[in-house]
């Protein structure tokens, strides 16, 4: 009587069909992706969120290559080194200097490729010096982040900002004829504009994540955040810091919108804010008086 002879299939092998399987349903998860909404929650709209999208996919490129590398030469040494059920020796290596020194450089020279190239988007959105004045002395904002609020303060209409020195007098104290709002801020669209961000309590993040604007409120600072709203609408603005058991609830809109319309939201504002309610007399019966 023949004894059957039992089959076992090696161990390495099916190792390397699991790191096989592992990168095929990542790529796949990846390429779906979109198309369930697993992804930015809109296309940018805004220059420099088109940019900082740009940015990531260049950065989600490289990361995936090294991922498929690593694992393509994860599952060869599995499958070319794999136990067959042969007694030899096993091969032992100190290694190759030259190999370490390639692997080495390779990452740094990846990751020094990255913090250059992004350089100048940082530069053009994040340092003030490269904001235009007519950008820094019109159509600005003061948002002050609070547990669980944001704050909006505007100039009035008719004051002009014509130098650093105009707008941090302004920033320095309130004004009787400043205009305020909470958790709704207008701006206008199709242009560059500034706000000033502080924080009256905590860490906060005020984030616009269809204009791909984020920026953290940090206590003792005002920080200018320059952003732009290509199209007219209303955008959702969250923060992003966990401040607190009300953190989930500090939400606001921005509504950008034409700079006439913008100017006239303001105006109004000005106008109800300062209503005493007590209606205006006809010229002539003032006169009579």
């Amino acid at each position: 009587m023949t004894t059957p002879v039992e089959y076992r299939v090696p161990k390495g092998r099916l190792w390397w069909l699991f790191f096989t399987a592992v990168p095929t349903v990542a790529l796949g998860w990846t390429l779906m992706a979109p198309s369930y909404g697993w992804w930015f929650p809109t296309p940018a709209l805004s220059p420099m969120g088109r940019e900082i999208d740009g940015l990531f996919y260049m950065i989600l490129t490289v990361v995936t290559i090294v991922f498929f590398g690593t694992n393509l030469a994860l599952c060869y040494v599995l499958w070319k080194f794999q136990d067959r059920g042969q007694e030899s020796k096993g091969w032992f290596t100190h290694g190759s200097h030259t190999l370490e020194v390639i692997w080495t450089i390779a990452p740094a020279g990846v990751l020094l490729f990255i913090s250059l190239i992004q350089l100048d988007v940082w530069a053009r959105y994040r340092m003030t010096k490269k904001f235009a004045p007519e950008v820094r002395y019109n159509q600005i904002a003061e948002v002050t982040a609070r547990q669980f609020e944001w704050r909006i303060r505007y100039p009035h209409p008719s004051r002009v900002f014509k130098s650093d020195a105009d707008v941090q007098n302004w920033l320095k104290e309130r004004k009787p004829d400043d205009v305020y709002a909470v958790n709704d801020l207008h701006v206008p669209s199709g242009r560059d504009v500034v706000i000033y961000l502080r924080t009256e309590d905590v860490l906060h993040s005020f984030y616009i994540p269809d204009l791909r604007v984020k920026q953290d409120a940090v206590p003792g600072f005002s920080i200018e955040v320059q952003f732009h709203a290509d199209k007219s609408g209303q955008y959702e603005l969250v923060c992003a810091e966990l401040c607190g058991w009300g953190h989930y609830k500090m939400k606001g809109r921005v509504t950008a919108e034409p700079l006439a319309d913008y100017q006239a939201h303001v105006q109004r504002l000005s106008d109800a804010q300062n209503d005493d309610g007590v209606p205006d007399e006809p010229a002539a019966e003032t006169a009579s008086r």
